[in-house]
């Protein structure tokens, strides 16, 4: 089974996630092929660069219209017309959704009352529809993720000024294992922890599996450690053998029972 495992030692944004999925394999040419069904107005664009001497993958997405605050039933038939399969139309949704109860709950109003202001921008939509593809044209089957680091401090945006994580990433990773180390700054956007928190239900140690490709998403802002996320992708340990069995036989005569174990038996599928 093909599975991949996201480092979030330095948090995680919808970009940071793009990013390594490029730069762990994912055919950018297609990518945007398919981000071309989306009726929407951009131009998205890839690059090396380096953080801390890490060499990473880097997107840019400059959109061409004004931006405007979108509700989600404005989010959901813009991928329902979109014609992508309907597994991405689906997961786009679900990650939509969980972004505006998220914020529904921390301001006491209805879901479809909320209007999407950051998150509506179209560089964000472009960074979740992105991903679902992105993990679909890899193949992908299971997701496992690492704790995340939140980061530290304080974080101002359209609402005010709170603590990291701010509140709507905080909604967003109850019941995620989380830490905070003094980073300086915020690590994990709405974005990324609406998508993490959808796309992986397995958090805490890295699995065991044969890596065959490692990625890595860098962000656009500069902390005490390299800021990027780090993306494993590769074959499932568990999926190349069954689990062993150990036969005993006991035999006897008219002498003595006598006890002779088998040794184990490896199986493969």
């Amino acid at each position: 089974m093909r599975i991949a495992y996201f480092d979030c030692f330095s948090g995680i944004s919808g970009d940071m996630t793009l990013a390594a999925l490029i730069d762990a394999g994912l055919d950018f040419e297609r990518l945007k092929s398919e981000l071309a069904k989306l009726d929407l107005d951009f131009d998205i664009s890839f690059e090396q660069v380096v953080k801390q001497n890490i060499a990473s993958g880097r997107i840019h997405i400059r959109a061409k219209e004004e931006k405007h605050h979108r509700h989600l039933k404005d989010l959901n038939a813009l991928v329902e017309k979109s014609h992508l399969p309907p597994q991405i139309v689906a997961g786009a949704k679900d990650i939509f959704h969980k972004i505006a109860a998220a914020e529904a709950r921390i301001h006491n109003l209805p879901v479809e009352k909320i209007h999407f202001h950051e998150v509506g921008a179209i560089d964000t939509i472009v960074d979740v529809v992105g991903v679902l593809i992105g993990i679909d044209l890899l193949g992908i089957e299971k997701i496992y993720c690492s704790r995340i680091n939140v980061g530290s401090g304080f974080v101002t945006f359209s609402h005010g000024t709170f603590p990291v994580p701010a509140p709507a990433t905080a909604e967003l990773l109850k019941g995620i294992p989380t830490y905070s180390t003094d980073s300086g700054g915020e690590l994990v956007t709405p974005t990324g922890a609406a998508i993490i928190s959808s796309i992986c239900t397995t958090f805490g140690d890295m699995p065991t599996a044969a890596w065959e490709s490692i990625g890595y998403g860098a962000g656009s802002k500069e902390f005490k450690q390299a800021n990027v996320l780090r993306l494993y992708i590769g074959q499932s340990a568990a999926a190349d053998k069954k689990d062993e069995q150990r036969i005993s036989i006991i035999e006897t005569n008219s002498a003595a029972a006598v006890y002779r174990p088998i040794r184990s038996s490896r199986q493969k599928g």
